[in-house]
């Protein structure tokens, strides 16, 4: 920036002039303090609209000790959050609450051990008021890390550990009862020998859609289960082995809209029908990949966005309730972890 261009930069004593009040009244307006009359409070707005007046974000940060920033934590390779719609429609329901508290997102990805200390160092160096971390694995060191920075932070799913020693605030979907409905709606088909495609089974989210699974079908053959890692290739690779354990097999419930693609392909390529040889349903509703595959596709339904939004919604919460304690929001007024239900939705694969 030129010095001229810093030199008519408006300055808190010239909003003050104009506003016809303290440079100290202006400052707690400015920094959101508190003991300003609200006819002065307007005032002071009137004059920073009309100045064009824009903070020293480093000055705010040393009276709030807020940054007006939040990093959202992915924990998977970049490969796979661009390739992957489900990431981009959580991210916008984040950018969406952030943006209307006028709260800066800061994207980090973690690739590999090394990426893992990077995050942890950043989140520990006072950047950011706090963080949204999602698609965690059950050996995953982030949650440690970020506990020792003493952050606070909302956890996209349930996270894994059990053990009673950490509490944490999550927003999840019913991914147990989602997979239930699925399975009841192949059986109300019909479906006799009915197959599952699991997610990583790291990861909460598949592990509580097999037991969805297992839920209904008590006394499946092992043979109709088959791993899978929420990827289209992923899904391809468990619909040739269920296809070669079971090749009578008549209906498939795939854990994500991902997976049932990759799964479609390999039934065509395998001359079956769909539906008519074998039901399908996936889960996510992902609209660019339910609605675009042929058939289109039967899938359970969460609602992703909202997911992001509501984390970044609990995070600002605990945050202005100042109860958030480092890793978690504890305390009288702490926000509560959420379960949002799902839908199944029909379409013609199932």
């Amino acid at each position: 920036m030129s010095e001229s261009s810093t030199a008519s930069r408006p300055t808190l004593e010239a909003v003050a002039a104009r506003a016809g009040v303290s440079r100290a009244t202006v400052s707690r307006v400015v920094n959101g303090g508190d003991g300003v009359r609200e006819p002065l409070v307007e005032r002071v707005r009137r004059a920073v609209e009309e100045l064009g007046y824009v903070p020293n974000q480093a000055a705010r940060s040393l009276v709030t000790r807020r940054h007006d920033a939040v990093a959202v934590v992915i924990a998977e390779p970049e490969t796979r959050v661009f390739a992957d719609p489900f990431f981009a429609l959580q991210l916008r329901g984040i950018s969406k609450e952030l943006t209307a508290h006028d709260s800066q997102l800061v994207l980090l990805l973690t690739e590999g051990r090394d990426d893992h200390a990077r995050v942890g160092r950043y989140l520990a160096g006072g950047h950011v008021d706090g963080a949204l971390v999602f698609s965690l694995h059950l050996d995953d060191p982030l949650p440690e890390l970020i506990h020792g920075a003493g952050v606070p932070t909302v956890f996209g799913g349930r996270p894994g550990w059990g053990d009673g020693t950490r509490s944490a605030v999550y927003v999840d979907s019913d991914n147990r009862g989602g997979a239930r409905e699925a399975v009841r709606h192949l059986v109300a088909l019909g479906r006799t020998r009915i197959a599952h495609i699991t997610g990583a089974l790291d990861q909460t989210s598949a592990v509580d859609r097999l037991d969805g699974f297992r839920d209904v079908m008590v006394d499946a053959d092992p043979r109709l289960i088959a791993e899978g890692d929420f990827t289209p290739a992923g899904g391809e690779r468990a619909m040739r082995q269920l296809l070669d354990g079971c090749p009578d097999l008549d209906g498939v419930f795939a854990a994500n809209d991902l997976m049932a693609s990759g799964a479609l392909r390999v039934l065509r390529e395998r001359g079956l029908r769909v539906p008519e040889d074998v039901a399908l349903i996936g889960f996510d509703d992902m609209l660019p990949v339910a609605e675009q595959t042929d058939p289109s596709l039967t899938t359970v339904r969460q609602d992703i966005e909202e997911m992001g939004r509501l984390m970044a919604r609990l995070l600002l919460r605990g945050l202005n309730a100042g109860s958030a304690g480092a890793g978690s929001q504890e305390g009288v007024g702490a926000p509560s972890s959420v379960v949002l239900p799902t839908t199944l939705v029909r379409r013609a694969s199932a």
